[in-house]
C-alpha cells in the first residue's frame, strides 16, 4: 500500500517527524488503508498524490469490499470509486445514484424541468430552485478552495525546493569533512607506523632499567612517558621548573636520567632547556 501510495521502502524506516507534510498524509492515508475497516471516511484523499499513485488509489477504493464515504474535488476518483451522491441543501438531502459524473446529467435534467415547465406542483418548483442555488453556491466555495489549495501547494512546492537545495549542500559538506577526517587518519596511521619503526630501530641502544621505567611512566600518564625540558618548562605537563629544582637538574650528570618534579616523567634535556 506504502508503494501504491508513492512512499519509499527507504522513508518507511524514518521517524515520522522528519518526513514532509505531503509524505505524512500520505502516510496516515496508507494507515487508514491497511486498517481494513468496514467504512472508510476520507476527506480529499488524492491530496498530495503524483498522477501514478493517484491510479493505484482509484483502482484500490474501486475494488474496496467495504462502504466509502468521498468528500473529494477530483472527479476521475469519484467517477471510479462512488456509485451514490448526496445532494445537500438547506430543504433537504437529495440521492443519486451512479457516478459524479452521472449525477452531474441528472442536476441538469432536473434544472431543464424548472423552465419547460414540467413541474407543475409549487413546492417542487421551490424545492428546486433552492436545490440549484445551493449548486451553484457550492460551485462557487469548490472553486475558491481549489485556487487556495492552488496556492498552498505552490508555496511549499518552493518551500520543498528551497529545503531540497539545504540538503544537497549539507550532503556536499559532509562528504568534504568525511573525506578530510579520513584523509587525516591516513596521515596519522603513517605517522603511528613511523614512529613505531623509529621505536624498533632506538629501543636495541636504550637500557633495559631505563627503557622498563620509560614504559612505566608512559602507561601511568596516558601514553608520554618523556617529555623535552625546553626553556625551563616540562613538555610533558607544561609547568615551569623553579629556579633550585633547575639547579639540582643542571648539576646532574647528563647520562643520569632526570624526572620532572611536578608530573615525574622523564626529562630530556637539550640546548633549548634553559640550565
Amino acid at each position: 500500500i506504502a508503494a501504491g501510495l508513492g512512499i519509499p521502502q527507504d522513508r518507511l524506516a524514518l521517524p515520522v517527524g522528519t518526513l514532509s507534510g505531503g509524505e505524512r498524509r500520505r502516510l496516515e492515508l496508507t494507515r487508514i488503508l491497511f486498517g481494513g475497516s468496514d467504512l472508510l471516511l476520507l476527506d480529499e484523499p488524492t491530496n498530495h498524490l503524483d498522477a501514478d499513485a493517484k491510479v493505484w488509489l482509484m483502482s484500490f477504493l474501486a475494488s474496496y469490499p467495504g462502504a466509502l464515504m468521498v468528500v473529494s474535488h477530483d472527479i476521475q476518483l469519484l467517477d471510479a470509486s462512488i456509485t451514490r451522491i448526496l445532494h445537500l441543501d438547506r430543504d433537504g438531502v437529495v440521492e443519486y445514484r451512479g457516478t459524479y459524473s452521472q449525477y452531474r446529467e441528472a442536476r441538469a435534467r432536473d434544472e431543464e424541468r424548472l423552465p419547460s415547465g414540467a413541474i407543475s406542483n409549487p413546492k417542487d418548483l421551490e424545492n428546486l430552485q433552492h436545490e440549484l442555488g445551493a449548486l451553484e453556491r457550492r460551485i462557487g466555495t469548490l472553486e475558491d478552495e481549489e485556487l487556495e489549495v492552488m496556492e498552498d501547494l505552490e508555496l511549499a512546492e518552493g518551500e520543498l525546493r528551497a529545503v531540497t537545495a539545504d540538503l544537497d549542500a549539507l550532503r556536499a559538506e559532509l562528504e568534504h569533512v568525511t573525506a578530510a577526517r579520513d584523509a587525516a587518519f591516513e596521515t596519522i596511521d603513517a605517522e603511528i607506523a613511523s614512529l613505531g619503526q623509529d621505536r624498533e630501530t632506538t629501543v636495541p641502544g636504550v637500557p633495559d632499567d631505563l627503557l622498563a621505567l620509560y614504559d612505566k611512566v608512559r602507561a601511568q600518564y596516558g601514553g608520554l612517558g618523556a617529555a623535552a625540558l625546553r626553556a625551563r618548562r616540562c613538555e610533558g605537563c607544561r609547568l615551569e621548573i623553579n629556579g633550585a629544582d633547575l639547579r639540582e637538574i643542571a648539576a646532574q650528570p647528563e647520562d643520569d636520567v632526570v624526572r620532572c618534579p611536578e608530573c615525574s616523567r622523564i626529562l630530556v634535556r637539550t640546548a633549548e632547556s634553559g640550565l
